[in-house]
């Protein structure tokens, strides 16, 4: 069997994901649409450039992230139909986004989070060391939040699905309690949060698009990851945060529930009342490191094939 996957070239999370499947499982990828015997359509968005004929005539499995049914229309709808009609089975990375395409089909849908490896994230008991390299102090409290928030080209209007006005509340709040707060960011389009936290006085440091080693180690000094979503699939800062042992708190999106205590979820007017659980996170996450969080994957492509 023989799995090709499209690409999407986004430098962004999907791009990594790709990568690293291809990497674990040479035997079973190819580069070679003709060759394949499974068509993974792990970016969704870009389905259609993918040759009809050969969606026609292979199994097709297709990854959905989240719906947005606020902003789903005519033609996100029509596009999501003329799929639909190609794919076999559905793939999802949380329990939510199952319940969501549920209401839209009636093709089998398989929950599995997008899997950690381990060679990238992992934790490090040296805090105090790295904060003095990445220019912080002992002292300082550092909250972080590694995504985008603004909406398109713009670079003003906040993306609101991600909550980037409820992490500024939530920080705004932290900062009258604790003067050493800094805040810290990675990712791109974070104009949006970096123009409130300039209007409201709070420290921050912002680290754009980092590299992987970079990345683990803003997680590796952080004092609490928040992630405020609305709306997510992953996100994959959840995993990301529990396989460092990074103290999280979420809002109810995405695995969140499936990754993160009970006591580490908050509604967006009561975060106050949450608090990290990291040896409960880190301990799910666990289950999704390299290899063993690939192999429902390939378990889901096998099934698929023989069928």
């Amino acid at each position: 069997m023989k799995v090709y996957i499209n690409k999407v070239k986004e430098s962004w999370i999907i791009d990594r994901v790709t990568s690293e499947w291809t990497e674990q499982n040479k035997n079973l990828s190819t580069n070679k649409i003709k060759e394949a015997d499974v068509i993974w359509v792990i970016a969704h968005w870009v389905w259609d450039k993918i040759p009809k004929k050969y969606l026609k005539t292979k199994k097709v499995v297709a990854s959905i992230y989240h719906i947005d049914f606020d902003n789903f229309d005519e033609k996100q709808k029509n596009d999501f139909y003329k799929l639909d009609q190609y794919v076999d089975q559905y793939h999802v990375i949380s329990l939510k986004t199952k319940e969501q395409l549920k209401t839209l089909t009636k093709k089998e849908i398989t929950s599995i989070p997008f899997w950690i490896n381990q060679d990238n994230y992992f934790y490090k008991n040296e805090k105090v060391e790295l904060r003095k390299e990445m220019g912080f102090n002992e002292e300082d409290y550092l909250v972080g939040s590694f995504q985008r928030d603004t909406e398109g080209i713009d670079l003003i209007s906040p993306k609101l699905i991600k909550g980037p006005d409820i992490f500024v509340n939530i920080v705004k709040d932290i900062h009258a309690r604790n003067k050493n707060l800094i805040v810290v960011l990675a990712g791109t389009r974070r104009q949006y949060i970096i123009k409130e936290l300039e209007e409201l006085g709070i420290k921050y440091k912002y680290f754009e698009m980092v590299n992987l080693e970079i990345l683990n180690n803003l997680y590796n000094i952080l004092d609490l990851y928040i992630v405020t979503s609305r709306l997510e699939g992953g996100p994959q800062a959840i995993l990301e945060s529990a396989i460092t042992k990074t103290p999280i708190i979420s809002t109810d999106v995405g695995v969140a529930a499936e990754i993160l205590s009970s006591e580490s979820i908050f509604h967006p007017d009561f975060f106050e009342k949450s608090k990290p659980d990291v040896e409960y996170a880190f301990k799910n996450a666990n289950k999704f490191k390299v290899p063993e969080g690939m192999k429902e994957f390939n378990k889901l492509f096998f099934r698929i094939y023989e069928n």
